[in-house]
C-alpha cells in the first residue's frame, strides 16, 4: 500500500532496512528550518526559500529568527519554547514579508527530533483562521454518530473509510490491517466506482518494510500532497553541530523515498494521506487515502484527522475486544473446570482427558497429548507415537519459551510434513525439560488473493555501482494457493495455555511434596516394621524352643503312662511348633532383604547358583531330579540373596513335581538394558489366573497336608528382585510345568561399555 525506503549504495541484504528517517531532502510545499537554541539561530535551511518567500537561503543561515518573524509573534514562540510544551504553540500562524510590502502566511509547527534538536517547519495556511472548535467537534461527532449505528466489526470498519473519505475528499480511502507475520491486508475500502478494488487483498510485508512501519508508529499522520513533485535539499547537508545528517523521524515535511513515490506512481497515486492506527504501543493498521492528483490538505483538517484516526481506533480495539470478550470468557471456564477435574484425579493426566469440556477444548483443537517421562497420553487426532517423540525431542533441543506456537509446523520442522493432516500447527507449554502438553490443529488449505505477485514485491536494478529497490508495477489480483498452515492460534487460546501451564505446575508440586512425604513415612514405618519383626523372631524363638522341649521331655518321662492319643497330641504340638519355627525363620529372612542392605558387585550368577544347589543337594538326590543351566553371565547384583533367589525357585519346582522324574533348566538370555534369567520345570503347573497371587505373602493355593510350606518362598524371591530393580513373574498351564522369568539390569559399567561399542560402531557405518 505504501512504501518509504532509500537506498545508495547499500548491498542487497540491507536494502530494505534503510534508514529512511536520515534524510537530507524535504517536500517543496513548505520549509524547514534546524535551530540552535536558546538564540534560535538557524543552521540548516531547505534550499528553496527563494520561491516561497524570495530570500535566498544563503542570507538566512546563521541568522537568528526573530530576524525573519516580527517581535510579536516571536514573543509567543519563546514562552511556549521555554515552558517546555511545543503542543502549546503547535500550529502558530507566522507572517513572513517578501520582497516588497506583502506578506505570506504559514502554519509554523515546531518539534525536536530524537536527539533533541528543535526544527520548525512552515506550511502554507490556506485559511488566515484556525477551524473553529465548534467546527471540529461537530466533524468529529457526525462521525461517531454514524459509528454508533452498527455494532458489527465488518460494517464499522466500512463505515470509517466512509467517514475519513467524506472529511478529506480523497479519490481512495481503505483501512488496512497488519498481520502477525508483517503482510497486511485492506479488510474496508471506499472509492471513486471507475477506479480498481483493491478490498480484500493481501499486500506483502515489502511494501512496508520495516524502518516505514517504526516511521509510521512515530508519526500518526503523513501527507505526500504531490507524488511527482521534486524534493528540496537542505543546507548544509550535515549539521554544523553533530557533522551529520539530520534526523527527521518527526518531520511532516520530510522527503518521500525514490522507491515509496515510484511504488505510487505505478498505482497511478498523485496525493497519499496517511492515518497510523497504534494499539499497544505496536502499529495496528493505517487508513490510506489516495488520490489521483496532487491533492493538498491543511494542517488543521489534517489534524482534525489525526484525531479522528484516534478516536476510531479506540472504538475498534473496543468492538475487537467486544467480539474476543465470549470467547474468552469461556476459555476462562473451561480452565476452571479442567483445574476442578485435575484436582480431583489421582492422576492429573486423567483431569485432563477423561471429562468435558476436555484439554481440546481448551485451545479449539483436533487433538492434543499429554507427555510425562516416556509416556504420552493422546485425545484427538494427533501424530503416532514414533512421531510424538521426535518432535518432544526437537522440543527439548529448540524451544526455550514457556509456550511455543506456530501455524506452519512444516516450514520450521520439515518432518511434520509427514502428519501434516493432523498437527500442521503445534501450540506447546513445557512442564519442565521432558514434560510437555501438546495441541495440533490440522492443514487448511486457503487461497490467499493478492494485490500482485508477493514474490516479485520488488526488484533490484544496479546502475553507475549503486543499489536500487524497483517496486513492481502491477497490482492486478494474484492468487496463491497455501499449503501446510492451519488456522492460527488465537491469543486467548496461547495465554488460556500459559494459565494451564502454571495450574499444572502447581499440582505436580503439591503432589511431589505429596510423595515425598509419603516415602519418609513409609521409610520410617518399614523401618518400625522390619524392627519389630526382628525382635519380635527373636523373643518368639525362646518360648517356642521351651514348649517344644518340654513337650519332648513329657514324652520321653511319662512314655510308659501314655496312651496313642495322648502321642498323637503330643506330636502335633511339636509339628506346630517346628512350622511355627519355620515361619519365624522365613518372616526374618523376607525382613532381611533391603535394599539399603544389598552388597551389589560384580558376580557371577554360577557361583551363587552353584551354592544353591549345594544347599538343595538332599532333596536333588532324594527326588533324582536332574538341573542344567545355560552359560551364565556376570551380573551387578548381591550374590547372598541370588542364592537365596536360585535356592527358593529350585526347591519350589522340586516341591511342586509330578510324577515324572523331575527336570529344571536355568536359563539367561541378553535383552536390551537386563539380562532375563528363566527357572523352567515339568511339574505339575500353575492355573493362569493365580498367577499374581503366589507371589503374595503367606498366600498358598494348596493345602500343607499336600504340599508343606509357609507361603513366604515367591514373595521372598518377588522383594529380592524389586530390590535389584528388575521383574518376576511366572508363565504356566496346569499339568504342563511352569516358567519362572526374573530380569536384572546391566550394570552402569557395562552399559557404558556397551553405549561406548554402538557409539564406535555407529562411526564406521556398522550402528
Amino acid at each position: 500500500m505504501v512504501m518509504e525506503l532509500d537506498v545508495q549504495g547499500m548491498n542487497v541484504s540491507s536494502l530494505k532496512e534503510a534508514a529512511i528517517h536520515i534524510s537530507s531532502r524535504i517536500q517543496p510545499h513548505g520549509v524547514l528550518m534546524v535551530l540552535e537554541e536558546p538564540e534560535l539561530k538557524i543552521l540548516q535551511v531547505s534550499n528553496n526559500t527563494w520561491n516561497v518567500f524570495g530570500i535566498a537561503p544563503e542570507n538566512i543561515l546563521q541568522k537568528k529568527l526573530e530576524e525573519l518573524l516580527d517581535p510579536f509573534q516571536m514573543e509567543r514562540i519563546k514562552a511556549g519554547i521555554l515552558e517546555g510544551n511545543l503542543d502549546y504553540i503547535n500550529p502558530t500562524k507566522v507572517w513572513v514579508r517578501r520582497k516588497g510590502d506583502d506578506y505570506v502566511v504559514f502554519d509554523a509547527v515546531f518539534h525536536r527530533n530524537p536527539e533533541g534538536i528543535l526544527i520548525l517547519e512552515l506550511e502554507p495556511a490556506i485559511s488566515q483562521e484556525n477551524i473553529p472548535f465548534l467546527s471540529f467537534y461537530h466533524l468529529a461527532r457526525a462521525s461517531i454518530n454514524q459509528l454508533e449505528k452498527t455494532t458489527n466489526l465488518h460494517d464499522f470498519c466500512q463505515i470509517i473509510v466512509q467517514e475519513v473519505r467524506n472529511v478529506t475528499g480523497f479519490d481512495r480511502v481503505m483501512l488496512y490491517k497488519f498481520d502477525d507475520d508483517g503482510h497486511g491486508s485492506v479488510i474496508a475500502e471506499e472509492k471513486l466506482d471507475s477506479m480498481e478494488p483493491y478490498l480484500g487483498l493481501h499486500y506483502p510485508e515489502s511494501d512496508i518494510p520495516k524502518p516505514a512501519r517504526k516511521l509510521f508508529a512515530s508519526n500518526f499522520i503523513r501527507l505526500i500532497p504531490d507524488a511527482y513533485s521534486e524534493p528540496v535539499q537542505i543546507i548544509p547537508v550535515e549539521n554544523p553541530s553533530s557533522q551529520r545528517p539530520i534526523d527527521l523521524t518527526n518531520s511532516i515535511l520530510r522527503s518521500a523515498a525514490a522507491c515509496h513515490l515510484e511504488y505510487l506512481h505505478n498505482m497511478g497515486v498523485g496525493a497519499s494521506l496517511t492515518i497510523s492506527l497504534i494499539k499497544d504501543g505496536k502499529l495496528w493498521g493505517l487508513i490510506a487515502c489516495h488520490h489521483q492528483s496532487p491533492k493538498y490538505v491543511s494542517y488543521e483538517l489534517r489534524k482534525a484527522c489525526e484525531f479522528l484516526g484516534r478516536v476510531i481506533f479506540t472504538e475498534i480495539s473496543a468492538r475487537e475486544e467486544t467480539e474476543d470478550y465470549d470467547y474468552r470468557m469461556n476459555l476462562a471456564y473451561i480452565q476452571s473446570v479442567l483445574m476442578e477435574y485435575m484436582s480431583q484425579e489421582e492422576n492429573f493426566i486423567d483431569g485432563l482427558i477423561k471429562h468435558q469440556p476436555n484439554l481440546l477444548d481448551l485451545t479449539s483443537a483436533q487433538g492434543a497429548a499429554v507427555c510425562f517421562g516416556d509416556n504420552c497420553t493422546v485425545i484427538g487426532e494427533t501424530p503416532n507415537e514414533e512421531d510424538l517423540s521426535f518432535l518432544i525431542q526437537w522440543l527439548k533441543n529448540n524451544v526455550q519459551e514457556e509456550v511455543f506456537y506456530t501455524d506452519s509446523l512444516p516450514q520450521i520442522y520439515p518432518d511434520a510434513e509427514k502428519f501434516k493432516n493432523v498437527a500442521s500447527g503445534l501450540l506447546a507449554i513445557p512442564i519442565s525439560k521432558r514434560n510437555y502438553v501438546l495441541w495440533f490443529r490440522p492443514e487448511v488449505i486457503q487461497t490467499v488473493n493478492w494485490g500482485g505477485n508477493p514474490n516479485e514485491a520488488f526488484e533490484v536494478n544496479q546502475s553507475e555501482g549503486n543499489l536500487r529497490l524497483v517496486p513492481r508495477k502491477s497490482f492486478e489480483l494474484w492468487k496463491e494457493t497455501v499449503r501446510l498452515t492451519s488456522l492460527p492460534w488465537q491469543f486467548a487460546e496461547i495465554k488460556a495455555a500459559l494459565e494451564l501451564r502454571k495450574a499444572i505446575i502447581n499440582i505436580v508440586l503439591r503432589q511431589a511434596d505429596e510423595l515425598a512425604q509419603l516415602a519418609q513415612d513409609l521409610e520410617r514405618s518399614n523401618a518400625e516394621l522390619k524392627k519389630f519383626a526382628y525382635v519380635a523372631s527373636h523373643d518368639l524363638q525362646e518360648p517356642l524352643n521351651q514348649v517344644a522341649n518340654y513337650v519332648q521331655l513329657l514324652e520321653m518321662r511319662y512314655e510308659e503312662e501314655l496312651d496313642e492319643d495322648a502321642k498323637e497330641f503330643i506330636n502335633f504340638a511339636v509339628e506346630g511348633v517346628s512350622l511355627m519355627q519355620t515361619l519365624i525363620d522365613d518372616v526374618l529372612a523376607y525382613s532381611k532383604v533391603d535394599m539399603q542392605a544389598i552388597a551389589f558387585g560384580l558376580t557371577e550368577v554360577e557361583t551363587p547358583l552353584n551354592r544353591a544347589l549345594s544347599n538343595l543337594r538332599g532333596r536333588i538326590h532324594e527326588t533324582g531330579a536332574i538341573i542344567t543351566h545355560d552359560p551364565l553371565p556376570t551380573v551387578m547384583a548381591d550374590s547372598t540373596q541370588l542364592m537365596q533367589l536360585f535356592q527358593n525357585l529350585i526347591a519350589n519346582a522340586i516341591k511342586f513335581r509330578s510324577k515324572k522324574l523331575p527336570q529344571i533348566h536355568i536359563g539367561a538370555e541378553r535383552l536390551e538394558d537386563e539380562w532375563l534369567f528363566s527357572v523352567r520345570d515339568n511339574g505339575i503347573g500353575i492355573d493362569p489366573r493365580f498367577s499374581d497371587r503366589i507371589f503374595v505373602i503367606f498366600q498358598r493355593l494348596h493345602t500343607r497336608e499336600e504340599y508343606p510350606g509357609t507361603g513366604m518362598g515367591l514373595a521372598i524371591c518377588k522383594k529380592i528382585i524389586e530390590c535389584h530393580r528388575g521383574r518376576i513373574w511366572v508363565e504356566s498351564q496346569l499339568g504342563a510345568g511352569a516358567s519362572f522369568y526374573f530380569t536384572i539390569p546391566v550394570g552402569g559399567r557395562e552399559r557404558e561399555r556397551r553405549n561406548g561399542r554402538k557409539t564406535q560402531n555407529n562411526l564406521f557405518g556398522r550402528g
